[in-house]
């Protein structure tokens, strides 16, 4: 039997968050969810990933509202949310990353704009980066070939304002314009359970990138709008999880993930001599990430790089 609010009255929004090392951020991470719910009636899931930080101790003892789900091995994000996902009640389901704090208003207006816009089945906030920035990843194409290639290749970063090269973070729009997008990112993901249980859990195929890319695939393919709604804000600490982890354990998931992905929806629909192109720049893309990595102190790098690794 799934497990229930903690009380018998209907749940209207269910969180889940997975945690990973992160016991600063995810206190006040729960700090804000606890703050900003309102009078919205919430259930609050944290599955930690083995961590050795104290994390799981912490958010027992100041957060018994919380459901906790201990894990004794780090079994990757898709997997360590699909355990939660599975016992969620309410009408909406929110995933949220232990590195995100919420604006006092950031679930009432993304909530709000759902409700009032039926077709949708996923809608994000903005997400800014604690130096102002925004969060690229909030919004996304899906990577097509050449929207991959010019990524891959730097054309995307030499002309941020052109629609051809800038695609896939689609950085020629206004950052505080709504709209339709292909993909969002899985650090604050708001969807009806109606579409939810259509669409169904995360790949477990993918372990630490590119699963909520391939949500936002299948929840497009079920026929659910996407939308990136900018009206709601919330503070991304990006990387807090991979702080002081094993940095070529993060480029190469994030590779994969990439290679993955293609493999699922694209390489089918594309020449062969294309897809090697792709996949040639994926890996190429991967060594200068890995060379890179070593050129630099891992601990002073490895925020930097986790920032630039989002699918």
């Amino acid at each position: 039997m799934p497990i229930v609010a903690k009380d018998s009255n209907p749940v209207d929004l269910s969180i889940v968050i997975v945690s990973y090392n992160t016991q600063a951020i995810l206190r006040q991470c729960l700090q804000s969810v606890r703050a900003c719910h309102g009078d919205l009636h919430v259930q609050v899931f944290v599955v930690d990933n083995a961590s050795i930080d104290g994390s799981p101790d912490m958010v027992e003892e100041e957060f018994p509202e919380v459901e906790l789900i201990r894990n004794k091995i780090n079994v990757g994000f898709a997997k360590a949310n699909n355990q939660a996902l599975r016992k969620v009640t309410g009408t909406h389901i929110l995933l949220l990353n232990s590195d995100v704090v919420l604006g006092a208003d950031t679930i009432a207006k993304t909530l709000k704009y759902m409700q009032s816009h039926p077709q949708v089945g996923v809608v994000t906030c903005k997400l800014i980066l604690p130096d102002g920035r925004l969060d690229l990843a909030c919004r996304r194409s899906f990577p097509t070939p050449f929207v991959a290639l010019w990524r891959l290749v730097g054309l995307s970063r030499l002309f941020p304002r052109s629609k051809t090269f800038a695609q896939y973070n689609l950085t020629y729009l206004d950052e505080d314009t709504t709209y339709e997008v292909d993909a969002v990112v899985g650090a604050y993901m708001l969807m009806t359970r109606e579409a939810f249980m259509e669409v169904g859990l995360l790949d477990e195929s993918f372990f630490m990138y590119g699963e909520d890319l391939d949500w936002c695939y299948r929840f497009r393919q079920a026929g659910y709008g996407v939308v990136y709604y900018p009206e709601a804000v919330a503070r991304h600490h990006k990387g807090a999880s991979s702080l002081g982890r094993k940095p070529y354990r993060m480029v190469r998931e994030f590779h994969r993930a990439m290679e993955l992905f293609y493999r699922k929806y694209f390489a089918k629909k594309y020449f062969i001599a294309l897809n090697w192109i792709v996949y040639a720049g994926i890996y190429g893309h991967f060594g200068f990430n890995f060379l890179q990595s070593k050129l630099y102190s891992l601990t002073a790098r490895n925020k930097e790089v986790a920032s630039r690794l989002t699918l």
